[in-house]
């Protein structure tokens, strides 16, 4: 790939050395990267601007770092003791998976290979609003993982992930240090401007007091008293504690107490999901004032009986429901059975002008860039995707994936695809890697966007078909799944390319990835994929509900979740990988 193409085109680019020296970088690794055609789309309204990213990452050490694997998934892993409640400690690091679904690897690559770029990916924090009285956890009557047991610690948990890669000492294998982080959508859980702040806080820095309205105390489910829910501070024989769960005194009103995030100490950026897009990551009811109120008001249903529940249930899992209309009617009709809590303007849903507004927010600039990835041409557009460059011979691309017109599933809109079309054609002399929420198989929901009613919707396969068709596309990284896939992908329009589908930091086994870019300088490029998990000790302590103690016990519990997915950790090909590529 040619090293002297402007990125952005011809008369709107911004020469990388000309970045380099505005802002005292001196090399590739000091992470300078810049925005790429922010808005460039069919419903743009302002001519399209670049704009130069003035952050830079965290100066390269003076020796040369690879290989390394402390910190990683590679040198241990969190791992399950005994049976019933299990308790965790340190277990044996998972190996890498060479992998030559797409092209055969070459003898002596090793000592070749030149690195063209390294990050981490972050997705599916889902930061939760625990006290929030939209939540479903009342679904638990009929399906027992619709909640689960270490909600109210996501922050904590998150927190510790941010502890965890900052601790990094650069790319595990080429020892590089790392570009930039770039989290992979559902960065909130209830679409809430209370999960908002805190998801910004947590990666830019801060300090966040994880609760909501009474301040002085946990308004929630968990000191409810209703058996269905574990209610750790009190002595009721609830189901999760009948199944080994602890009883914690004191766990609530240290779940709530302020914590401070150092931030990340490396520019990251930020795509969107369904649930940072709809409440409940489903509904399609911004503009439903009765939801709204019952938002930020004072009362909150915690139980329904296990058939009104499985009904709920199917009309989400069925998308028979995307714009919340019968979810209205549901709570309508169970007023009276609610609970009275402390109302709180902070958990208002927010718009998607919203969404991009707070990422420009000064306050949550951290160590950048600016907007992290959004700009106010996508404020002017009303769009929530955009391109940058990592490095001098690779792209980076940022999807918005969720559909307006409800419904968890994801597809784009016909200017997007345009855009990402248009972005990969002007850009075909650098490597790019694609950045979603949604995976391929669940951009399935082509519901009409009610802001662009006109505009066709285009499903996963379409994608595929389109990157496919360009030569330079190395990665598709996403989440949503909360699952670790790797799947390779080739296409009859001549490319190919790895989608690598990452666990999230909600379910067990709450994990980030690292992905390396190197040039095997044989006709091949290598793709490395390391997992990492949080800082927190693997082995928890009941007795220590310290900001860490806790961050500890979130992995733990979440392994406990009655109803959780043992599989989400994936097979080891789809874990710590080599994943080899024919360039473009």
């Amino acid at each position: 790939m040619s090293r002297t193409r402007s990125v952005a085109g011809s008369g709107q680019g911004i020469h990388r050395r000309s970045v380099l020296a505005a802002t005292g970088a001196v090399a590739l690794s000091a992470g300078v990267g810049y925005a790429l055609r922010p808005s460039d789309s069919q419903a743009a309204t302002v001519k399209e601007t670049t704009e130069a990213v003035a952050a830079s990452s965290r100066r390269a050490p003076a020796a040369p770092l690879a290989p390394y694997t402390k910190g990683t998934t590679v040198a241990s892993v969190a791992t399950p003791r005994g049976s019933g409640y299990r308790r965790l400690g340190d277990g044996p690091g998972w190996r890498r998976v060479v992998r030559s679904d797409l092209a055969a690897p070459k003898s002596g690559r090793a000592g070749r290979r030149t690195a063209l770029a390294a990050f981490v990916q972050l997705t599916d924090l889902h930061i939760i609003d625990a006290q929030h009285p939209l939540r479903l956890e009342y679904l638990r009557s009929a399906d027992v993982h619709a909640w689960r047991p270490h909600e109210a610690l996501t922050v904590q948990g998150a927190i510790a992930l941010v502890e965890r890669i900052n601790a990094l000492r650069g790319a595990p294998v080429t020892g590089t240090p790392l570009h930039f982080a770039m989290t992979t959508g559902d960065n909130t859980d209830n679409n809430a401007k209370s999960e908002l702040e805190w998801f910004l806080k947590v990666m830019s820095g801060g300090r966040i007091t994880p609760n909501t309205g009474d301040p002085r105390r946990y308004e929630g489910v968990q000191n409810s008293g209703l058996k269905q829910y574990w209610q750790p501070d009190a002595a009721v024989r609830d189901t999760d504690k009948q199944v080994g769960f602890p009883h914690l005194d004191g766990f609530l009103k240290a779940a709530i107490r302020e914590v401070r995030s150092p931030g990340l100490n490396l520019p990251w950026y930020s795509t969107v999901g369904n649930h940072d897009s709809m409440p409940m990551g489903c509904y399609a009811s911004h503009g439903d004032s009765y939801l709204t109120e019952l938002a930020v008001g004072g009362k909150k249903l915690m139980n329904v009986s296990a058939a009104e529940a499985q009904r709920l249930q199917t009309l989400i899992k069925k998308a028979r429901d995307p714009e919340g209309v019968r979810y209205h009617d549901f709570l309508k009709t169970h007023a009276r059975a609610t609970r009275s809590v402390t109302p709180d303007e902070s958990r208002a849903p927010f718009t998607p002008t919203e969404y991009i507004q707070a990422h420009l927010d000064p306050a949550y600039r951290g160590i950048g860039p600016a907007g992290h990835g959004y700009s106010s041409a996508n404020l002017d557009t009303g769009t929530q995707y955009y391109a940058f460059r990592i490095s001098d011979d690779v792209i980076g691309v940022s999807l918005d994936t969720t559909d307006a017109g409800g419904h968890y599933e994801g597809s784009l809109g016909t200017a997007q695809l345009k855009w990402l079309e248009r972005t990969l054609r002007e850009n075909k002399d650098s490597y790019a890697v694609i950045f979603s929420h949604h995976t391929s198989k669940t951009m399935t929901n082509t519901r009409i966007d009610p802001a662009r009613p006109h505009e066709r919707r285009h499903n996963g396969q379409e994608v595929l078909a389109l990157l496919g068709g360009h030569r330079n596309v190395l990665a598709w990284v996403n989440g949503h799944i909360h699952k670790n896939v790797i799947t390779p992908h080739s296409m009859s329009g001549g490319g190919s390319f790895w989608e690598i589908s990452t666990a999230s930091h909600v379910d067990y086994p709450q994990l980030a990835r690292i992905i390396e870019l190197t040039d095997n300088k044989d006709g091949t490029v290598s793709l490395f994929t390391t997992l990492v998990e949080s800082s927190a000790p693997h082995r928890t302590d009941f007795s220590d509900l310290s900001q860490t103690g806790l961050a500890a016990l979130y992995r733990e519990l979440s392994l406990n979740a009655p109803g959780a997915s043992t599989t989400l950790g994936g097979d080891p090909e789809d874990r710590n990988t080599e994943l080899v590529l024919r360039k473009g």
